[in-house]
């Protein structure tokens, strides 16, 4: 690379931090009020998953941080066990993601039905509707989805022409969501890269502080130090407690699978280097390790800052490393103007990035191309969610998707063979493409040289259920976006409208 291209390189990759940056900045902070912890603790893990999750990634233009898929069961365990509990419970889940990444399971973490995953995340932007509404009125969240909800008709009712303290900070929070979504449906090209989350805090910020408005305002140290709590020598002791063990394991799984689905739709949106979902699975676990030791909020890689990321022109993995080291500046010398920010505000964005999450053109997609049963584990994941927890919602999910598994019993092994003729790759598969043989699939299919002819033979294929359908459709949009020939042989049904 010449001098002038690596200066051009890191031009693009300072400017895309800097949007990053202030794409996070309200997030962090708002995901975190979400989780029932204070603010700082948000800000710490955007820290830790920019600078150093951002140096050991396996996806270089994935930014990591607090995300709002862990909003609701970090909320369920500060609940149940305390906020001491959250550092041991993260320790342990980061060192199970170090763990999965060197035996090399990041792949089947992708094996997730996609259903279960987009049904995972539709209830948890209806709790986190549901739990900040209250946030807009200068009140705390109830202990559960249904009470948030039950509570949600007197919330309203309670208003009065008087405006005292709620009827102010709702009009705050009504116009935190007004200036974002006219910011983002009428910003001028050259602001295309001015987040809306920032424009609707910025303009509630500005009224409160102008008028002197007497709402709740966001509650941060003076110094940043001060917000690390290190694990007490009652850690391992923690440990010897199975809800703590079993806390754990759900965090390590669920960031997990987050994060490589994230990092999948992350390479789809530029041509350089492609995710090694192992290497990531181990910076992730390094990273929550360090937010358990810190006792900040535990992270993944965010689809909403990564995709900022990438818009933004953003080349290496220095921008999300930049990006941590912004927070950390801004935090470092400016704590008084985050002490300005109402509260209401920052629900209003949480508001607004949970309604977003609940995405019901995916539950028709999967209802049109691959029948009632996708759609149905969607909309049983999402409701157990609301209704119990985020772990059972999760786990009867894919309970659930081993139902496609069933006319496939006696013939789930899928054959791959692969081999070069001349410069065009030949793959042929057989058996049953199910999501049990997913990382196989994946493996073969990604290890295809970028621009390479491919033959893809799917004659003797006897099934193709919607997880690796999705998958194969992911690749081919992937390929032939990058200029590279795929020719699909004997598919039929769905497969062949891929063609």
């Amino acid at each position: 690379m010449t001098r002038s291209a690596a200066n051009g390189t890191v031009v693009r990759d300072l400017t895309a931090s800097i949007v990053v940056f202030l794409v996070a900045m309200p997030l962090c902070m708002g995901i975190a009020i979400a989780s029932g912890v204070p603010p700082e603790k948000g800000l710490i893990t955007g820290i830790i998953g920019g600078i150093v999750v951002g140096a050991l990634a396996g996806s270089p233009l994935q930014v990591s941080g607090p995300a709002a898929g862990l909003a609701v069961i970090v909320f369920e365990l500060v609940r149940d066990q305390g906020l001491s509990a959250l550092g041991p419970i993260l320790v342990l889940a980061g060192l199970i993601q170090v763990v999965a990444g060197i035996f090399k399971l990041g792949g089947w973490f992708r094996a997730i039905s996609p259903a279960v995953v987009h049904g995972m995340l539709a209830g948890i932007g209806v709790l986190i509707v549901i739990g900040q509404f209250h946030v807009l009125f200068d009140a705390k969240p109830m202990s559960s989805g249904l009470e948030n909800l039950a509570a949600m008709p007197g919330r309203l009712l309670g208003l009065s022409p008087n405006l005292a303290a709620a009827e102010i900070a709702l009009l705050l929070g009504l116009l935190t969501i007004a200036a974002m979504i006219g910011w983002e449906k009428l910003r001028p090209a050259a602001l295309r890269l001015v987040p809306g989350a920032l424009v609707g805090v910025v303009a509630a910020t500005l009224v409160a502080f102008s008028l002197g408005l007497d709402v709740t305002r966001v509650e941060v140290p003076a110094n940043i130090a001060a917000a690390i709590t290190l694990p007490g020598t009652e850690m391992f002791a923690k440990w010897l407690n199975p809800a703590i063990i079993t806390a754990a394991l759900a965090i390590a799984f669920i960031a997990s699978a987050e994060t490589l689905l994230s990092a999948a739709a992350v390479d789809r949106m530029h041509d350089g280097v492609r995710t090694n979902y192992n290497k990531e699975l181990r910076a992730q676990g390094i990273g929550n390790f360090l937010c358990g030791l810190a006792g900040a909020l535990p992270m993944t890689g965010v689809i909403v800052r990564s995709s900022a990321n990438v818009q933004a022109g953003a080349v290496t993995r220095l921008s999300a490393i930049l990006h941590g080291a912004w927070i950390l500046a801004f935090v470092a010398l400016l704590p008084w103007l985050l002490r300005e920010i109402p509260m209401a505000a920052l629900g209003a964005v949480l508001v607004v990035t949970g309604a977003r999450l609940v995405n019901f053109s995916h539950a028709k997609h999967l209802f049109r191309d691959y029948g009632l049963l996708p759609a149905a584990i969607w909309a049983v994941t999402l409701v157990l969610v609301v209704a119990e927890d985020l772990l059972t919602g999760v786990l009867v999910g894919i309970a659930l998707s081993l139902i496609e598994l069933l006319p496939h019993v006696r013939k789930l092994r899928l054959k791959v063979r692969s081999h070069d003729e001349g410069e065009k790759r030949m793959i042929a598969l057989s058996g049953a493409a199910t999501f049990v043989t997913l990382p196989k699939l994946s493996d073969t299919l990604n290890s295809v040289p970028g621009g390479a002819p491919v033959r893809l033979d799917l004659s003797k294929v006897s099934a193709f259920d919607h997880t690796c359908a999705e998958l194969l459709k992911d690749w081919l949009q992937r390929r032939r976006a990058g200029g590279g020939h795929v020719e699909l042989y004997g598919a039929s049904g769905r497969i062949a409208a891929l063609a």
